[in-house]
């Protein structure tokens, strides 16, 4: 009888327990691991997407991080409570999809994607390292992490 009911238990858990699936194409995530750049248009205060903006990034466990300043407009739009974004990967009319954003105040991610930035765009980072680096110890600089929406 015991036994019975640990076997049922047991089926019971991994029944209700979910299995990460990604959210994203196939086609999608394959451009994420290659693609240099992400293109990320933020909501307006009428709904509307604003113009996207091209911007490096670091495809990580499903989400797109990217490193930016705190007065741009997508952290302004996070903050105001519209975190919806559309991101197309590669090119402005590339491949794209919805996701939400939301700051991530986390040291070991910011050396991450400074890490990340640093052999993805080699030439470039020479001439911004500084400015992340003084941006993320100072608060001038921030993490967003944009994870694709689920519908």
């Amino acid at each position: 009888m015991f036994q019975a009911i640990a076997v049922v238990a047991t089926l019971t858990a991994l029944l209700v327990v979910p299995t990460p699936v990604s959210v994203l194409s196939a086609d999608i995530e394959k451009q994420l691991t290659s693609a240099e750049y992400v293109y990320i248009a933020s909501t307006r205060k009428d709904g509307t997407l604003g113009e996207p903006a091209e911007i490096w990034f670091h495809y990580h466990d499903g989400a797109v991080y990217v490193g930016t300043q705190t007065t741009s407009w997508r952290v302004k739009r996070i903050k105001w409570g519209r975190p919806q974004a559309k991101i197309w990967v590669g090119k402005r009319d590339g491949l794209s999809f919805g996701a939400t954003g939301e700051l991530v105040e986390d040291e070991a991610m910011e050396a991450l994607l400074m890490k990340r930035f640093a052999a993805k765009y080699p030439k470039g980072w020479e001439k911004y390292a500084d400015n992340f680096r003084k941006g993320f110890a100072g608060g001038g600089h921030v993490v967003v992490r944009y994870t694709p929406a689920t519908s």
